[in-house]
């Protein structure tokens, strides 16, 4: 045992360890990226964007779908979010609405670009219902209840009504109205870790520099002549000197 260890004992031998079980914790702390168990979609699965508005279903008219562009234009010139619309019959192979509008927000990368800011608004005429998908960076900005209250208000009465460019429309501008405050633009996440992974190879390369200094085989060096004794021999006479002075101003008080 005594021997496989050895190598710990000599200062440069545990200044590689330390480096070692430092290199270590920032290996294990970076993120990779998880790897998909099916292939991802193709060219035949989702069609091609047509831009901020998408009506595959054909039930929008110029006129609806030049004003639905028009707020999502304003939106991202302003903000720098991406929102988009389309409209389907179509969800093959997917069974639900959600399910393909999430695949078709990764597909067609949808805020990316913008730092996760995206927005689709999807809408199956099949059977006549809409899923809207967020970005990351979107959800702490359009709740749960701000997209049942729209869908509530908006969806759904339009939507039995046949009118589906006004329906679109007016949701559109709830979901552009809640991103108003929203400002594009800061560190995007790769640059915070690349600038955190320098941080911590920084600080290793100084810890191993700091070690390296106090060990180095230098006679003069503090360190050395602590590890000899040579500090503590002299201190410890100095020390009881002071201790005896002290005995002998105590005893001269006198404790008759």
């Amino acid at each position: 045992m005594r021997r496989g260890w050895s190598v710990f004992y000599s200062p440069r031998g545990w200044i590689c360890g330390l480096g070692l079980v430092c290199l270590c914790m920032i290996v294990s702390s970076a993120e990779f990226p998880a790897t998909a168990g099916a292939a991802p979609p193709t060219s035949s699965t989702f069609p091609n964007p047509l831009g901020y508005v998408s009506d595959y279903a054909g039930v929008l008219d110029e006129a609806w779908r030049a004003r639905i562009r028009s707020v999502c234009r304003d939106l991202e010139k302003k903000t720098g979010v991406e929102l988009v619309v389309v409209t389907t019959r179509d969800i093959a192979p997917y069974t639900g609405v959600r399910q393909y509008a999430d695949a078709l927000y990764k597909y067609w990368r949808i805020g990316t670009v913008q730092q996760e800011h995206g927005v689709l608004l999807l809408a199956y005429l099949e059977r006549p219902q809409a899923s809207v998908t967020l970005g990351r960076s979107m959800i702490r900005v359009i709740s749960p209840t701000l997209l049942r209250q729209t869908t509530r208000r908006f969806v759904d009465p339009a939507f039995q009504a046949g009118q589906y460019g006004e329906g679109l429309y007016r949701t559109v501008v709830a979901l552009s109205s809640a991103s108003q405050d929203i400002r594009v633009g800061q560190p995007g996440r790769r640059h915070t870790k690349a600038v955190a992974v320098f941080v911590a190879v920084l600080t290793v390369v100084g810890v191993l520099g700091f070690f390296w200094w106090v060990s180095r085989p230098d006679k003069r060096h503090p360190f050395r002549r602590i590890q000899r004794g040579e500090f503590w021999a002299s201190g410890q006479g100095g020390f009881g000197g002071n201790f005896g002075g002290f005995g002998g101003a105590t005893s001269g008080e006198g404790y008759d």
